[in-house]
């Protein structure tokens, strides 16, 4: 009796077997995988990888409804004989699972590449210092959050290891503390030290997002602690800001925290953001500057500078599919690590310059900027020092109610009370503060934390002498306060407000929005 072969099914062990002898021809970049969120539409997600020059690669998506398979345009890679393929997907719907099969032929040879379980939305990217880092482990309610992430499964997470490079990276090379990953209390707490993964406030501000848009959420974590705002920017930012030396200074621990990470100038650009530019994303958020507060002055340039050259590299490198004015999102500084409040300190300077010196965000510089105030938020008692608040759950609340407002429209009451008119009366010494055009609903908490400068000059500086308190006496409109001053012989020239490193306790500013109890932002401003 004759035994029949089956010979389609040992060319199809064949396959399986050379295409796994063959899979380093043949692969994705490092940051896609199944369980990922890539960016819906209107924007185009990105596939890419490598492969051999000969080989032709073909990209599969589907679900239930759809199947589409798309051809990858292949080029040779800089200054090797290995090629990179690429997909541009057509705009997606937010939704799914999907599936994702690679085609990898070479001659008869097909190598295939399974992903699964990958939705479509928002996607996020959370970078910044040891604000950032501080894990959902250190945070207040902390326990409670990893419990309850199981209810938030298309909320997905990436997390970049800690690693510089002198050269720009394309990929991270596997330098993921682990594949995207839906949240539950081992993939959102991990296992790495603190400050490390996962990041709180990019938790918090993405699950609040979830809460409100009900669609997939991707959040990628890119961040070290101690890390000042040169290292995470490109060398024609520094050249443009003219920060092109080296910024090593003498550690401030009290300023900065005890955190020191690497100081080189754009090293974390190079492996740490560089090689995302070619993954599609919605937007970013940031939480640094308590490393530039040693020489705040440069931050107003360099800050600005960093945001709008992340989105014109974003956009190139995403073939337009990443929008050139993608929304940037950022918490205003918190405090010190030893905050002194009887002396001015560097912090409302740096927090000044964050806005560009508007004390608003967005603004006709910074467009498409939203932001959250932590002032008031002060941790005294934080193990990880004052410089380290743990109540990142309300940072993130804050952080994604701007998010809400500015990124997606709604019509919400984003942010706190701030002034647009001050009337100066001599006579009384006082000054009447109307706070945004008349339509603000302002909530007084406290009387002090206003300040007059009496000058003879019409400008004051942040540290002059000349500065003198102005306390809260009366509340005549539901959009205005009073407050009174004393200057002896000489005019009330500069008004300000929360001049300090840590001006306010916990939740006790002076003026807060009634609709969402947001606090007021700092301000400087010229009295006429």
């Amino acid at each position: 009796m004759k035994t029949s072969i089956c010979w389609c099914c040992v060319l199809f062990l064949i396959g399986i077997f050379v295409g796994n002898v063959q899979a380093e021809t043949c692969s994705l970049a490092s940051y896609y995988s199944s369980h990922m969120v890539l960016q819906q539409q209107p924007q185009n997600a990105i596939l890419w990888g490598y492969t051999d020059p000969k080989t032709t690669v073909q990209v599969r998506v589907q679900d239930n409804v759809q199947d589409k398979m798309y051809k990858a345009q292949t080029g040779l890679k800089p200054f090797s004989t290995s090629a990179i393929w690429k997909v541009k997907l057509d705009p997606m719907p937010a939704g799914g699972p999907y599936n994702i099969t690679v085609f990898c032929q070479a001659f008869t040879v097909v190598n295939t590449i399974y992903l699964v379980d990958v939705m479509f939305g928002d996607v996020w990217v959370c970078s910044g210092q040891s604000n950032m880092a501080f894990t959902v482990k250190q945070a207040f309610n902390g326990s409670e959050a990893l419990i309850d992430s199981v209810k938030y499964p298309n909320v997905r997470l990436l997390a970049v290891t800690e690693v510089t490079s002198a050269t720009q990276d394309y990929d991270f090379n596997g330098r993921l503390y682990e594949p995207w990953s839906r949240p539950n209390s081992d993939s959102l707490g991990g296992k790495a030290p603190t400050f490390t993964y996962f990041s709180a406030l990019c938790w918090f501000f993405g699950r609040d997002l979830f809460d409100s848009l009900q669609y997939p959420i991707g959040l990628v974590s890119s961040n070290w602690g101690g890390t000042p705002i040169e290292v995470w920017s490109a060398p024609n930012v520094l050249q443009q800001c003219n920060a092109t030396e080296s910024i090593i200074l003498k550690h401030d621990a009290k300023l900065e925290g005890s955190l020191r990470g690497p100081q080189t100038p754009t090293c974390l650009w190079n492996s740490m953001i560089h090689p995302m530019l070619n993954f599609t994303i919605k937007g970013a958020i940031w939480y640094q500057g308590e490393a530039n507060t040693k020489n705040p002055p440069p931050y107003k340039c360099l800050f600005h500078a960093m945001i709008e050259d992340w989105r014109l590299k974003w956009n190139e490198g995403t073939d337009g599919s990443t929008d050139p004015q993608f929304p940037f999102g950022f918490m205003q500084l918190s405090t010190s690590n030893s905050p002194n409040p009887e002396t001015v300190g560097p912090y409302p300077t740096l927090r000044w310059h964050q806005t560009f010196d508007y004390g608003y965000v967005p603004n006709p510089v910074m467009k498409n900027v939203f932001m959250a105030v932590g002032i008031d938020l002060v941790d005294k008692t934080s193990p990880y020092g004052p410089i380290h608040p743990r109540d990142k759950e309300d940072m993130g609340t804050r952080l994604s109610l701007a998010g809400r407002a500015v990124v997606y429209g709604q019509n919400i009451t984003f942010s706190g009370p701030f002034p647009s008119e001050f009337t100066v009366d001599t006579k009384t010494l006082t000054v009447l503060i109307k706070y945004d055009n008349g339509n603000a609903n302002i909530r007084i908490v406290g009387k002090i934390g206003f300040e007059i400068c009496c000058s003879a000059n019409t400008t004051c500086q942040s540290d002059d002498t000349s500065w003198v308190p102005a306390e809260v006496i009366s509340q005549p409109t539901p959009s205005s306060l009073i407050v009174s001053y004393y200057c002896y012989k000489k005019q009330a020239v500069s008004i300000r407000y929360l001049w300090r490193d840590m001006p306010c306790t916990f939740k006790g500013c002076p003026v807060y929005s009634v609709e969402n109890n947001l606090p007021g932002a700092p301000f400087i401003a010229t009295l006429s």
